[in-house]
């Protein structure tokens, strides 16, 4: 097993550092959590934490626009951000002697973004995630599953309700002021975690950091998340949604509420996806895609996400020929049976999740991104290393439980998706 060494930090603006250094790395990987995404939209202004991640990358006052870019490339590193309901993070990986230099990007985009930022910019990235969200949602066969199965999981007072890419009206009302005070208020380092892990002296690295980011001034304290944070871990009836699109192959969606992430009720359900979808030896793979031949392609997934409730979603697209409901009626059939799983299919998944987890954490980027994770949402950036024993603590009885009290036929979403006018396109 992997124990990773850390150091931990806090700066007088707020800031937390976590130094993990491996004396056999080549290279240092920076990675920067903000605690903000789009469960920190209000109504009215969702799509602000994704629209954010493009504006980050449009220069700040000592950095021109799209320089970030061209600096570490050329550097010979690699760099990229990302937004999600319960964060917005941004990343490089690069040679360690060039540690000051992402130090640096990060720090200036954390403390003198608002200077840089112009009307045009704002109009420029708003029509980029306005064509993302076409290309990515609108015109994307299902391309708008998780808006639909978030809306029918989450009730409308509750900050998952609405998706991570916002609406286009959303888009189209926010304002300069809008996004400055947005920024303001969240993208502060009194609402961030620097993790550092690579090669690298930590000393010097926390004198680079002091240097870089000590000058920035805390944020104002962060606001509540809006709306309803506390909700049952369960739905408390079935819900159905049918949508025609110009798709080939019908495709169904089932989602779940379950507990949320880091409880111990949530690794149940991670092991129970493991159990249905990964892997050719997965029960869906094992008996609706080679078995009875009727489905395509099979995914199940436990969303790691923190605020109430968490989902399991679990999908299946049609093969031709193949009607929704046979298919749908297989999937419950199979959802159902892990009331009864066996302890091998448990071990099983167990094995699958430890080898992908002891995988990742070879790779620099995936350890700095899991302990600002970790720090993040729990405060407890320790966990990196006991992890995987709440995954091995999970026993065949804890899976059978879990699908006994989440899993009925009364407790899920289900979102059909049919070819427009009975036909495939």
């Amino acid at each position: 097993m992997i124990r990773i060494p850390i150091e931990t930090h806090t700066l007088d603006n707020g800031l937390r550092v976590i130094l993990a250094r491996d004396p056999a790395a080549a290279v240092v990987a920076v990675n920067l959590w903000y605690a903000v995404g789009s469960r920190n939209e209000r109504p009215g202004r969702t799509g602000f934490a994704h629209l954010f991640e493009h504006m980050m990358f449009q220069g700040s006052q000592h950095v021109p626009e799209s320089a970030h870019f061209a600096l570490i490339e050329k550097a010979g590193g690699s760099l990229n951000g990302s937004t999600w309901l319960d964060r917005t993070n941004y990343f490089e990986t690069l040679p360690s002697n060039y540690l000051e230099l992402a130090l640096w990007l990060e720090s200036d985009r954390m403390g003198w973004l608002i200077p840089a930022m112009t009307q045009e910019k704002l109009d420029n990235q708003r029509d980029v995630v306005k064509n993302e969200r076409r290309w990515r949602v609108d015109n994307q066969p299902y391309g708008d599953w998780d808006e639909r199965l978030q809306a029918m999981v989450y009730p409308p007072d509750h900050p998952y309700h609405h998706s991570v890419i916002g609406s286009m009206e959303d888009l189209d009302a926010a304002s300069l002021e809008d996004v400055e005070e947005f920024f303001r208020t969240y993208y502060a380092p009194n609402n961030a975690v620097l993790t550092i892990a690579g090669e690298f002296a930590p000393a010097e690295a926390m004198r680079l950091v002091e240097r870089y980011f000590g000058p920035i001034p805390s944020g104002p304290p962060v606001p509540p998340i809006p709306g309803r944070t506390q909700i049952p871990t369960s739905l408390a009836t079935e819900v159905w949604q049918v949508a025609e699109q110009d798709i080939s192959l019908a495709r169904t969606y089932v989602a779940y509420r379950i507990p949320p992430f880091g409880t111990a009720e949530f690794y149940p359900a991670t092991v129970a996806a493991h159990i249905l979808a990964a892997g050719q030896a997965s029960l869906l793979t094992r008996r609706l895609v080679r078995g009875r031949k009727l489905a395509q392609d099979v995914v199940a997934y436990a969303f790691p996400i923190v605020v109430g409730a968490a989902m399991l979603a679990i999908w299946a697209t049609a093969r031709p020929g193949v009607d929704p409901e046979t298919l749908e009626g297989a999937l419950f059939e199979e959802i159902d049976a892990l009331r009864d799983v066996s302890d091998a299919e448990v071990q099983r998944a167990i094995n699958l999740i430890e080898a992908r987890q002891l995988s990742d954490l070879q790779k620099m980027d995936e350890r700095a991104d899991q302990l600002s994770m970790y720090a993040t949402l729990f405060d407890d950036p320790e966990r990196i290393n006991t992890e995987l024993d709440r995954i091995r603590a999970v026993t065949p009885a804890a899976v059978r439980d879990f699908a006994q009290s989440h899993l009925g036929a009364n407790q899920r979403a289900v979102l059909r998706y049919v070819p427009k006018n009975g036909e495939a396109a």
